[in-house]
């Protein structure tokens, strides 16, 4: 049941008598209703752009415009055309005549002299009906407001989701995928590879030189740093790629489908110039003046199914190489060894 009040019925009397217009708003005041009165049929139509009426009593016989033609000229209007209209006449008996009224879009007549209980009866059918109306729409407004404020409340718990699922797979600082969605990625990669009897190529990066940074200019700049670094290499990949954060200023990078050894190792190249490009950095408070960075990257590049047949170990030998690339002088990109081939201790000394 609708808590909204529902609005007064109104009551249009048409009559360009003053005597009827008094007994008539003697009659209605029987009737819990608003009544306004007009003289003429121009008054009607203003008042029916004015106001919306449960029924209106009208006069047929009336100088100037009949009632008639006042019919006509509501019905033709998409507000009015469907205002029950009761013609009040004494030509009742005249069946041309209520043949064309009810063409004009009577739904009654009634003959003067008007007798009292008969249009008191009338008028109450058509206010209850006005009334069972006017509930459907409040009820359908009301239903049409709780399913806008519904699917509002479902777009919001969509978003909501849309972002719990984005956070738990994004990193926080720079907006990359995190280990988790990488490795989701990279499976989905070596499969995609497999059946297409093809190649991916996994980039496992190490800044070089992070921690001088973050040691001598703090964590503000160092996550500056990482962001930046971050942007450069979503840029310099290209849109097929994946470029994951795996943890402090390790990155990964998957190469799609390269056309060999030689073509993943270009890709890497390519990446690592970007990388020991300058960096111009601004505190975020805006305090001082821009100041330049400049880091490198080590990065090992191992392909599937050359160097390894899985995640795991396509992961591993990617992580092996790119410390090789460490021990080597760092800023270099080193080729993985194939899976099973022995590898020399790594001096972790001179990392």
């Amino acid at each position: 049941m609708s808590t909204i009040p529902l609005p007064r019925p109104k009551i249009l009397v048409v009559d360009d008598t003053p005597a009827n217009l008094i007994a008539m708003r003697r009659l209605l005041s029987k009737v819990d209703v608003d009544l306004i009165e007009t003289r003429s049929g121009n008054e009607a139509l203003a008042a029916c752009l004015d106001h919306e009426f449960a029924l209106v009593l009208l006069d047929v016989n009336m100088p100037e415009m009949d009632g008639f033609e006042v019919a006509e000229l509501l019905a033709e209007e998409s507000r009015t055309r469907d205002t029950p209209i009761i013609f009040v006449t004494a030509a009742y008996a005249d069946d041309l005549n209520r043949l064309k009224g009810y063409s004009f879009g009577a739904v009654d007549y009634i003959a003067k002299p008007i007798n009292d209980t008969i249009l008191l009866s009338k008028i109450r059918v058509f206010l209850e009906l006005y009334r069972s109306r006017t509930e459907l729409k409040v009820a359908l407004g009301e239903l049409s407001e709780r399913n806008d404020q519904l699917q509002r409340e479902v777009g919001e718990r969509q978003r909501a989701e849309e972002k719990a699922r984005h956070d738990a797979t994004h990193d926080a600082l720079t907006g990359l995928p995190n280990r988790l969605l990488f490795m989701d990625r990279l499976h989905s990669s070596i499969e995609r590879a497999r059946r297409r009897d093809s190649h991916c190529a996994l980039l496992y990066i190490d800044i070089d030189g992070f921690k001088p940074v973050n040691d001598s200019y703090g964590h503000t700049v160092g996550d500056l740093l990482l962001c930046a670094i971050a942007m450069r290499m979503s840029q310099t990949i290209r849109k097929i790629d994946s470029v994951a954060r795996l943890g402090g200023d390790e990155f990964g990078v998957i190469i799609e489908e390269p056309l060999d050894d030689a073509d993943a190792v270009i890709s890497a190249e390519r990446l690592n110039r970007s990388l020991r490009e300058p960096y111009d950095l601004l505190l975020p408070d805006g305090r001082g003046r821009p100041f330049q960075v400049i880091v490198s990257a080590s990065i090992g590049v191992a392909l599937f199914p050359q160097h390894a047949q899985s995640t795991d170990v396509l992961i591993r030998v990617a992580d092996d190489a790119m410390y090789r690339a460490k021990r080597a002088g760092k800023n270099l990109c080193i080729l993985a060894r194939a899976e099973g081939s022995e590898d020399p201790p790594l001096d972790m000394t001179t990392l």
